[in-house]
């Protein structure tokens, strides 16, 4: 936490930006070149995963997986697999959960933190769909759900890694970051496991959502930054006031 002196209701209190630490302030002056930067790695990584394989067919070590994974399906597995995939799609999955976050977000008097969360909840599924357009790669043959056009990338990981990072980066603390990924890898699992995408087309969306939730933190860290001094100064005052005899 950024040390802080003054009075409790002055700027410091009101701006977030001002509020932020120095170093997370300069994050947001380097925004386009963090930026520009994570966009075209994230894009050379895509290319390399989708684009770079023979004539449309599956790559080896997504044939191998897959093989793998029929070859140990178990209702043991399928049961959890089935859950995470109600949970990260659909309407629920794409609209229930975000808003019920954002909501929750706000609520906590955190605004900018929830329409950081909420922005790039829509621009991760919009890219997931752009992309699935774009290439057209054929799904799995011998699936064990019902899912859209299009396998890569996936979009319940590539939602699930915006939610982890977004998460990780508006709530800074480590047993958020060890859920995220936890949520992230397990999905990526269950994907593969129900037939519903290549081992690449997880790894597709863990990129793209990830990435994603970086390139939107860059310009508003100092802000989000910023707005969690705010919240903790508050909370230290309320405490101080609470502890104040009458």
């Amino acid at each position: 936490m950024a040390e802080y002196s003054g009075h409790p209701y002055d700027g410091g209190m009101t701006n977030p930006e001002r509020a932020a630490d120095p170093a997370v302030r300069r994050i947001s002056r380097r925004w386009p070149v963090i930026s520009g930067l994570s966009a075209v790695a994230l894009a050379a990584l895509l290319g390399l995963v989708v684009v770079v394989r023979a004539n449309g067919v599956a790559l080896e070590v997504d044939t191998e997986w897959m093989d793998e994974i029929i070859e140990h399906r178990s209702p043991i597995w399928e049961i959890p697999s089935l859950f995470m995939n109600a949970l990260g799609g659909g309407l629920f999955g794409v609209l229930i959960v975000p808003l019920a976050i954002t909501l929750a977000i706000v609520l906590i008097k955190r605004p900018w933190a929830a329409g950081y969360y909420l922005v790039a909840t829509v621009l991760s599924a919009g890219g997931v769909q752009l992309l699935k357009q774009l290439f057209g790669r054929a799904r799995p043959e011998d699936m064990l759900v019902t899912s859209d056009f299009g396998s890569f990338p996936s979009g319940h990981v590539a939602n699930a890694a915006t939610m982890a990072v977004c998460l990780a980066i508006i709530f800074p603390r480590l047993w958020v970051a060890i859920a995220g990924a936890a949520y992230t890898i397990v999905m990526l699992l269950s994907r593969t496991y129900l037939g519903a995408h290549w081992l690449t087309d997880t790894i597709g969306g863990l990129l793209l959502g990830a990435g994603v939730a970086v390139v939107l933190w860059a310009p508003v860290a100092a802000k989000l930054d910023g707005e969690r001094e705010i919240a903790a100064r508050r909370r230290l005052e309320r405490a101080r006031q609470k502890g104040t005899p009458a």
